[in-house]
């Protein structure tokens, strides 16, 4: 269980980030198309998950877009934006956003992604949501960076993710 805080009132996650080193736990969440999407969907690629409490909110929406600017100097690295939104709602903020390189991917069906990656909030005002955190996995899924924000009103530490990407293409 991690401890995070929301404007400075502490919220619990129902576990930690998986370990640097360690193989990403596969996933089944469910994309625009309402088709079902897992690690084997991006096999071979560099990904970056950019996981969100909810895309209507401001802070999730400016880090949806700087990963989307990020994205076209990339090359072979997939940035899935992952939340509780329904794919409905993402693909309208998409649209209405101009966001066109970043995949979003929703637990519409399957509640299983937040508790596999920690990131399930368990307490405080948006419990039931996923805490906001990066983490970025190489080719074959090894986790090789993890940032939980601290403060849910915070953006996450893009360069460094980013960073960590561009040292696996």
């Amino acid at each position: 269980m991690a401890t995070i805080t929301l404007k400075g009132s502490p919220v619990q996650t129902i576990g930690s980030l998986p370990a640097k080193g360690t193989k990403a736990p596969d996933f089944k969440l469910t994309g625009g198309d309402l088709g079902d999407v897992s690690l084997a969907t991006y096999a071979g690629k560099v990904k970056i998950l950019n996981i969100v409490p909810s895309l209507d909110t401001g802070v999730c929406a400016a880090s949806a877009r700087a990963f989307n600017k990020a994205a076209a100097a990339l090359g072979d690295v997939v940035i899935l934006t992952i939340s509780r939104d329904l794919p409905f709602a993402q693909k309208r903020f998409c649209e209405a956003e101009g966001i066109d390189k970043v995949v979003t991917l929703s637990e519409l069906r399957n509640r299983e992604f937040g508790k596999a990656y920690g990131v399930e909030m368990i307490s405080g005002a948006l419990a039931g949501l996923l805490s906001r955190s990066v983490v970025v996995l190489d080719r074959d899924n090894k986790v090789v960076y993890t940032e939980q924000v601290p403060e849910i009103a915070q953006e996450p530490n893009y360069s460094a993710s980013l960073e960590a990407a561009k040292k696996l293409i």
